[in-house]
């Protein structure tokens, strides 16, 4: 097993306020510990909740799933701001940190550097920006899909470091060259580069049925820097091979928006059909659940403290 990098913790990065580790230097630690690391996908402030409650400690706020979520398509449709507002409801409702699927950093260097500035101050744990081409496209449509150039894009990761505003907010760079076809020499130079600009991690990304091309990248790349993957479509690869290679962090991309797709479309599609509700009843959340998300309780016992 290749022995991860290690965090080393950083005095600076505590929150004054309350003398708590920041969301970054939570993420950070994450990414660099010694144990394989899991990251969910969350897209709006009830799904991310729901992520917390159930014991991950990090949060993927996926592009796809914030775009798809508002009923549109993941080719930057949403505005960065869009993209912010959600983020905010999602970092309100939870204690964990958020890393957030950035695209291409919705622009040029400068839109990375007001995406990342906005993002500081909402307390978000980190961003992952891609090496494609603004408009970006979802990964798994088509094929030879373009990159930015490796100047443009370290361009772009340096922007990020010089802009953030606690050293440990994450920069993930997320090379696609793989998934655009240009293979292992060209997914090597594009993840030196980055890691040179200063991204603390990289996310190498494919879309085969299987995980060989992440495993000949691990043994290439021979611990650089944490290296985060996304193994949505090589979802039968057991854990424990990504532990063998030496992978700092997997990330479940899109699984809590698909599935309640399937379940909205499943009740959805039983009480038209019965005009009724009796039978969906007992396969859905409660409403005391549902108020538990929402932390009803408190809002009670400050009317008492609040009200005349």
């Amino acid at each position: 097993m290749t022995e991860k990098l290690h965090f080393t913790q950083k005095n600076s990065s505590l929150d004054l306020n309350n003398a708590q580790p920041s969301n970054a230097y939570k993420l950070k630690e994450l990414i660099f510990s010694k144990e394989l690391s899991f990251i969910m996908e969350a897209h709006n402030g009830l799904s991310a909740k729901i992520v917390e409650e159930e014991g991950f400690k990090a949060v993927w706020a996926s592009g796809l799933s914030i775009s798809t979520s508002l009923g549109l398509r993941d080719r930057n449709e949403v505005s960065w701001t869009q993209v912010v507002d959600v983020l905010e409801y999602m970092a309100d409702s939870i204690n964990i940190p958020i890393l957030v699927d950035g695209d291409t950093g919705h622009g040029d260097f400068n839109n990375v550097r007001r995406f990342v500035k906005k993002l500081g101050q909402r307390k978000i744990g980190g961003v992952c920006i891609e090496d494609k081409q603004f408009p970006k496209t979802n990964s798994f449509l088509g094929e030879n899909q373009l990159l930015a150039s490796i100047p443009y894009f370290v361009g772009k990761i340096k922007a990020a470091v010089d802009t953030r505003d606690d050293e440990n907010f994450c920069i993930v760079a997320r090379t696609e060259s793989l998934i655009s076809g240009f293979g292992m020499a060209e997914t090597l130079k594009r993840a030196e580069a980055y890691h040179l600009a200063g991204a603390d991690a990289i996310l190498v990304h494919s879309k085969k049925s299987t995980a060989e091309e992440i495993s000949k990248f691990m043994n290439e790349w021979d611990n650089r820097c944490p290296v985060v993957i996304v193994p949505t479509k090589y979802f039968n690869t057991p854990v424990s091979l990504f532990e063998d290679m030496g992978v700092s962090t997997v990330i479940w991309a899109n699984h809590n928006l698909r599935s309640a797709i399937t379940s909205m479309r499943e009740t959805t599609r039983q009480i038209y059909l019965e005009k009724s509700i009796n039978s969906a009843e007992k396969n859905i959340a409660s409403l005391d659940e549902v108020f538990s998300l929402v932390n009803m309780d408190e809002i009670e016992s400050a009317e008492r403290k609040y009200s005349a």
